[in-house]
């Protein structure tokens, strides 16, 4: 099997990880009206029947897809170049990547672990953030968190304006994943912009309890129903694009693969 092939599998068990996550967090808004967030997805499928393999399997394929996104980092997997722009986008696969190896050391707790093992619940944020506030200048750095997260916030909804997300697709994938890719890019704005706002807000106000995640980013668009609903309904097709990135995601770029082959020969 060559690196080409390899690095593409284990992207794609990667993206059906993160498709029951995402999917199950827009289910679970549209048909409750509750804000959830990663780990407290991880919490429902360990309750589902069959839930302790599901999660098993759920974390392998968070773990895959967090190496794919640091291995694709390292490689520049997708051709940003060297320049600023290359360089931001490629710290942002590191911080997605060490996100998904987060939430897959998170399953492989609470898989390994049993009651005692799971995640640690919504407030694990909040008590980052008082920490970071408790240092010399936190209120800067978690400032600059939030502004960090307002930036992906932009990033997300030019993704979803320009749809180039289709370039890291098969040429046959169907016409209709670019809308479910629209969609669930536009509604991650919405809430990595409200996670960026409400954390700049905690950092002026020296209160960590300001702080949310994306479940309490999501929670915090009920009192504008409308949104709330798009947002939940944007994060359920975002989870169904994840599936097709699954079947479709492909590496085609002659400059990519020939960083890899060089990769596999430097092992070798």
């Amino acid at each position: 099997m060559s690196r080409v092939t390899q690095v593409q599998n284990i992207a794609r068990a990667g993206y059906l990880a993160r498709a029951t996550v995402y999917f199950l967090i827009g289910y679970i808004a549209l048909t409750t009206g509750e804000g959830s967030g990663a780990t407290d997805i991880l919490d429902r499928i360990e309750d589902m029947p069959g839930g302790t393999l599901l999660l098993a399997l759920t974390g392998i394929g968070l773990f895959g897809y967090g190496i794919f996104r640091l291995y694709g980092a390292a490689i520049d997997i997708e051709g940003g170049g060297d320049g600023a722009k290359g360089i931001v986008k490629r710290l942002g696969h590191v911080a997605s990547g060490l996100g998904h190896l987060f939430l897959a050391f998170v399953a492989a707790k609470s898989v390994f672990g049993g009651a005692d093992g799971g995640s640690s619940g919504g407030g694990g944020q909040e008590q980052a953030a008082s920490m970071i506030l408790g240092f010399p200048g936190g209120g800067i750095l978690l400032a600059l968190i939030g502004l960090c997260f307002v930036g992906a916030g932009v990033e997300q909804g030019i993704k979803a304006y320009t749809a180039k997300f289709m370039k890291l697709l098969d040429a046959d994938a169907p016409g209709f994943v670019e809308y479910l890719g629209r969609a669930g890019f536009a509604a991650r704005a919405v809430v990595f912009l409200a996670i960026g706002w409400f954390t700049v807000k905690a950092a002026l106000a020296e209160q960590g309890s300001d702080v949310r995640g994306v479940g309490g980013a999501i929670a915090s668009l009920q009192q504008h129903g409308w949104l709330f609903t798009l947002v939940a309904l944007g994060f359920l097709l975002f989870g169904i694009f994840s599936l097709c990135m699954a079947r479709y995601r492909t590496i085609r770029n002659e400059d990519v693969i020939e960083r890899l082959k060089r990769a596999a020969h430097k092992r070798t």
